[in-house]
């Protein structure tokens, strides 16, 4: 199963990803690529795989995306090599896409089921802390992140479930929950139901 973790900018979807993965060992994570700088924070192969916007056009060329777009002036993209063999397998792949990406591996033909969780902030006034708070950001930045967001949001009803964190332990729990009906699962609606 593909468990597919998305939402706006400042959501808290690495902070919720990080803390299920600590939880349950038995999930793993997939590792997209960005052309985007490393954070301070951040490990390369760990959080993303950072590369250059050359590497980034040869990797669509020889089709190792399963889906790929551009956020915030860089571009992301979910490898193939992360994704598929460990579908195979029958694993369960926490993957962290923007909202976009999310829709596309929902159409990808997976080998397995892909649900896809939407996280939000409990409000917009929350959402503008968490992404001032990291720093990284410019006014004009948070100014354009804040109207992705907002029309990220008119995606929601196209996702399986809605998550607020509005409290980090509560908000992996609810994930958790979610992670469980969808292995107790029996039937599943086809996707033009």
């Amino acid at each position: 199963m593909a468990l597919v973790i998305a939402g706006p900018s400042g959501a808290g979807k690495s902070s919720v990803i990080a803390e299920l993965l600590r939880r349950d060992p038995s999930l793993s994570f997939s590792v997209s690529v960005t052309t985007r700088p490393r954070r301070p924070d951040e490990v390369d192969g760990r959080d993303y795989t950072f590369i250059s916007e050359a590497e980034f056009d040869r990797w669509i060329r020889a089709g190792e995306l399963l889906e790929w777009t551009t956020y915030g002036g860089h571009r992301y993209g979910t490898p193939r090599s992360e994704l598929i063999p460990r579908l195979t397998r029958g694993e369960v792949v926490v993957v962290n896409v923007e909202v976009r990406g999310a829709l596309a591996l929902r159409g990808a033909r997976l080998p397995g089921p892909v649900v896809l969780v939407f996280l939000v902030p409990p409000s917009r006034e929350e959402l503008f802390r968490r992404i001032r708070g990291r720093g990284t950001e410019s006014e004009e930045e948070l100014a354009r992140r804040l109207r992705t967001a907002e029309e990220e949001i008119r995606a929601i009803p196209e996702f399986d479930y809605l998550v607020v964190n509005d409290e980090l332990g509560q908000a992996v729990r609810r994930v958790e929950a979610i992670l469980t009906a969808e292995r107790l699962r029996i039937r599943r609606c086809s996707p033009s139901a």
